[in-house]
């Protein structure tokens, strides 16, 4: 079934050439303003639903920011009616919360990969499947973390639908398989705690797509429960900074590789 007028994109309102090959991705419709302040020339392009899109140029290149709102299933959404019209290389950029206690509030997450632990990506793949960012966009990030002088920390993220089902576990019927499973995801060293990646990943997977992620560390309630130093850090710009300056690097890249 088609929902689209003449080439319009049912969610997000946009036709092929409103959008350039390279695209960072916010949740808040509200820091896209913010983001495209980055590029040059930015113009408002569309504003439908949590779908915000702005469309600018970055070493001369098209590129755009597209909100996705908050969860994998409209970040799917995004993603795939952008890859109709053109877009190829995707950065979510967001927030996250710590796990492991050396991931502080103000640092960088940068995800290699994530824990399904939501449904979009359960009607992609499998769940053996697993949900890991391209290496290109993942290695673009880390090195725009370090050249930007920035703490990052580069691994494996929890992803759920239920922000609640993570802050107050104990008042859920299935309490036992949060609070279990948090506790394994903690063992095994996962960095920290958010909602997309998992499902742009998988999704990009099948689209053949490029995609990663990078975020600003809010907080860590785990070091809140061990009594360590726990910064509360709100302040997004340090995480748009480094997606800017990796979709810079694999502009770069891309151009030399043709």
């Amino acid at each position: 079934m088609k929902y689209s007028n003449h080439g319009e994109q049912y969610h997000i309102g946009l036709n092929q050439g409103d959008v350039g090959e390279y695209v960072i991705l916010p949740g808040d419709p509200k820091r896209c303003e913010k983001i495209a302040a980055y590029f040059e020339d930015a113009k408002l392009i569309a504003d439908r639903r949590e779908f915000t899109t702005y469309t600018g140029y970055l070493n001369g290149t098209k590129v755009s920011v597209t909100s996705t709102g908050i969860g994998g299933s409209s970040a799917s959404i995004a993603l795939e009616e952008l890859v109709n019209i053109g877009a190829k290389t995707f950065i979510r950029v967001g927030t996250c919360g710590g796990m492991d206690i050396n991931v502080k509030g103000g640092d960088i997450v940068i995800a290699t990969g994530a824990i399904r632990m939501e449904g979009t990506s359960k009607e992609y793949a499998p769940i053996e499947f697993p949900a890991v960012a391209n290496l290109d966009v993942t290695n673009s990030l880390v090195q725009a973390a370090k050249n930007l002088g920035y703490e990052y920390h580069a691994g494996v993220v929890q992803c759920k639908d239920s922000f609640y089902g993570q802050h107050n576990p104990e008042r859920m019927p299935v309490n036992y398989e949060l609070l279990n499973k948090w506790e394994a995801w903690k063992k095994m060293g996962c960095l920290a705690s958010e909602m997309e990646s998992a499902a742009l990943f998988i999704a990009a997977g099948k689209l053949r797509a490029r995609a990663g992620s990078c975020f600003l560390v809010l907080a860590n309630q785990e070091r809140e429960k061990l009594g360590l130093a726990n910064p509360v850090v709100r302040d997004t710009d340090m995480a748009i900074q480094v997606a800017v300056e990796a979709i810079r690097k694999l502009i770069k890249a891309d151009q030399e590789n043709k």
